[in-house]
């Protein structure tokens, strides 16, 4: 096997991804807006086959690359496969709301296969550099994705708030790093573990904690960092609320892993407090908060919120059942917040967002099927019993019972049952009220069938968890374990 082979085979995924993407803009350039339909098709078999390719090359020992600067392992694939799925659903769910908008075109399809070029390298770094390099490829992507409606002022609006506000975290961010580069000397992940464990400068290592974390609290919208999020998902276009609110979470949790876990894990003292803070205030204000929205967007940015707030729960247990109760937690946010935006994709039209909590009325008279699958959504955010989002949250609990933070535990269900009124008054909306639009619902089969899975998927995964869950046990243990 020659050095080259050794070296790219672990990053062979991500190549494959950024020359199929390079190809697919090049194709674009020669089809026209009524055949863009080509561009989607290529979009899903590039997806595919890097899909393929990452679950060939999967093995239980971690696999480094440039230097250890970049590794492929079970954690990181297990997430790929994730993304992978995610972004496909947003495609085949944003192609007829799209078109009629005046964004179903290449940049849509490109910017989106960037944005998973950088979740990818964010999942496989082992380095502050290839981290940071990742978070800003989905960074700039997602700026541009959110003003790609030419012409809507709350696009440009919604861009220019997340593109200055996310300008500052990075560099905080950047600042932070700087710090813990100072008192280690390295930026490799591994080696500062190692450095932070032989008691390196401690003061300057929380100085840079505190920045890093002011960052992470940021890209995953936690309090009190939240304030681009609402507004982002509000004036974004639904497609790309859909992107943003749902993929991303998993490259943010294996951010948080590298980071926190990997490499921090000696002041897990220190940064534990901090995240409780952070967990609070999300739980706490983001359930709170959504009581009193109208717009159904605006009210799942702030779920958004609350759902960040229990992912920080089982990272700062300090545990390996922690750890992968909030990867199983992410996991099913993901594609539950898939369904959730999916929903309102379904009953837009042109010249109408369906975004209003009003426009769900009466939708089981319009539709029992679509009526029940929204139900299985929002029941699974609730987190009722025998769906996925009850069985994320029992798990991410008893990872901070476990090591006695049953305060904390208490707090989290409190707000959850608090959180329970806003997702079981669209069901009462749903089923108990008259509708106001009788438009029948005119959407393609392909995704009314895919919307369909991805909805029953949450129940039977709510059923059937303990596989899942076990695959985030094995993947974080062999993961973090031998890093």
């Amino acid at each position: 096997m020659t050095w080259a082979s050794m070296n790219l085979m672990p990053v062979l995924p991500e190549l494959w991804l950024l020359c199929a993407t390079c190809a697919i803009m090049l194709v674009d350039l020669f089809v026209s807006d009524k055949r863009r339909d080509v561009t989607y098709i290529l979009s899903l078999l590039a997806l595919l086959v890097t899909a393929v390719l990452t679950m060939y090359g999967f093995s239980n020992a971690p696999r480094h690359a440039f230097t250890n600067m970049f590794v492929a392992d079970p954690m990181s694939d297990v997430l790929k496969v994730g993304m992978y799925v995610g972004v496909a659903l947003m495609f085949v769910y944003s192609r007829a709301y799209a078109a009629v908008r005046g964004i179903y075109k290449g940049e849509l399809f490109t910017l989106s296969l960037f944005a998973l070029i950088g979740m990818m390298v964010m999942a496989s770094s082992s380095n502050f550099v290839t981290l940071y390099i990742g978070l800003e490829l989905l960074s700039l992507s997602l700026y541009a994705l959110v003003a790609l409606q030419r012409g809507s002022r709350s696009s440009t609006e919604a861009a220019m708030k997340y593109f200055i506000l996310g300008a500052l975290a990075s560099g905080m961010l950047l600042y932070g790093i700087s710090m813990i580069y100072g008192a280690t000397g390295s930026l490799d992940l591994v080696t500062v573990a190692r450095k932070v464990a032989n008691g390196a400068n401690h003061t300057l290592l929380v100085f840079g904690l505190v920045f890093i974390i002011t960052g992470i609290g940021f890209k995953l919208g936690n309090v009190p960092f939240h304030m681009w999020l609402p507004d982002v998902y509000d004036g974004s276009p639904t497609a790309i609320t859909l992107l943003i609110g749902s993929v991303p979470k998993l490259a943010a949790f294996a951010f948080v892993m590298r980071i926190l876990v990997v490499g921090l894990h000696g002041l897990h003292v220190d940064w534990q407090g901090m995240l409780i803070v952070l967990a609070i205030l999300s739980i706490g204000i983001g359930n709170v908060v959504a009581i009193a929205q109208s717009n159904l967007k605006r009210m799942l940015a702030y779920s958004t919120i609350s759902h960040m707030g229990f992912l920080l729960l089982g990272i700062l247990s300090g545990t390996t059942n922690g750890y992968a109760a909030s990867m199983f937690y992410a996991i099913v946010y993901a594609f539950t917040a898939t369904a959730s935006f999916g929903m309102i994709l379904l009953l837009s039209r042109e010249g109408f967002e369906s975004d209003r909590l009003a426009d769900f009325k009466g939708l089981a008279h319009r539709s029992p099927w679509f009526a029940f699958m929204m139900l299985f959504v929002m029941f699974s955010m609730a987190g009722i019993p025998v769906f996925s989002g009850f069985f994320a949250k029992f798990a991410v609990l008893k990872s901070i019972v476990d090591v006695n933070l049953t305060w904390l535990a208490v707090i989290a269900v409190l707000f959850s049952l608090i959180g329970a009124f806003y997702y079981l008054r669209v069901v009462k909306l749903m089923f108990m009220d008259e509708p106001l639009d009788t438009t029948p619902i005119q959407v393609n089969v392909d995704m009314k069938l895919i919307l369909s899975v991805n909805c029953v998927g949450i129940l039977l995964l709510g059923l059937m968890p303990e596989r899942l869950l076990q695959l985030c046990v094995d993947s974080v243990r062999l993961s973090v374990g031998l890093m």
